[in-house]
């Protein structure tokens, strides 16, 4: 199991919000390239990263950051956030992105996600973003009537092979994660599953670990590793015992 270190991207800082509120902001470095690289030499394998701006206005705002961040590190990065166009999405794939984030795209334009989905395969995730088991969109702003759930079928069908699962009350509260949520959730589906939301300490991720899903990939950890609560490299010796 991947733990997946979150890097969220506002006006070229590294910042956490609180359950997505944007009002709820703290900053956590002013270089989101020495984060990265900071990540990295910790053991990360993979970088989760967020364009904040991008996800709030539906255009991705942070390009050239994120090609310099890619540019300094050696290890894969993920991006979401903003994405909401075929352009977008190649020119992501031409920095370097290993892996391209969807949600609001594939919520409104089914047929593009699919030849999107034919295209790219499993360098393609959907973001299902669950409020009180409800997916949202539009950078967590509008919750949709489609149960999280549901639409994680949906997309299953139309050729998704990997979700980020994350639950929007607990993002950014340090609260614990949702484990029967999240247990529910990787057994609704046959694809890979990241998990995501309110992991506070290395109880929780030894707690996902033991669920024992096989599809269960990864975990992704944001504020308790910004605040110390968890490190990094203790974080990822739970994992892959």
């Amino acid at each position: 199991m991947l733990i997946i270190p979150a890097i969220d991207i506002k006006e070229g800082r590294c910042v956490r919000l609180e359950q997505g509120n944007f009002e709820k902001e703290i900053i956590y470095g002013d270089n989101p390239i020495e984060v990265a690289e900071k990540w990295e030499k910790q053991g990360a394998k993979l970088v989760h990263l967020v364009d904040l701006d991008g996800a709030k206005t539906g255009k991705i705002r942070h390009l050239k950051l994120i090609a310099e961040i890619i540019r300094n590190i050696s290890v894969p990065v993920e991006v979401g956030g903003g994405i909401r166009d075929l352009e977008t999405i190649k020119d992501l794939f031409n920095i370097g992105v290993e892996n391209v984030i969807l949600s609001t795209l594939a919520y409104e334009n089914l047929s593009l996600l699919k030849k999107i989905c034919e295209q790219y395969q499993e360098k393609i995730s959907v973001s299902i973003d669950a409020k009180e088991g409800f997916f949202s969109i539009k950078g967590w702003q509008e919750t949709t009537k489609e149960k999280a759930i549901d639409f994680a079928q949906r997309m299953e069908n139309s050729g998704v092979k990997r979700f980020i699962h994350t639950d929007i009350k607990r993002d950014g509260t340090l609260s614990g994660i949702n484990l029967e949520e999240i247990k529910k959730f990787a057994a609704s589906i046959e694809g890979k599953v990241i998990a995501s939301g309110g992991v506070s300490n290395i109880e929780d991720v030894k707690r996902i670990k033991n669920l024992g899903l096989n599809n269960l990939t990864g975990v992704i950890v944001g504020k308790a590793l910004y605040t110390g609560a968890i490190k990094l490299q203790a974080a990822i010796k739970v994992a892959n015992e």
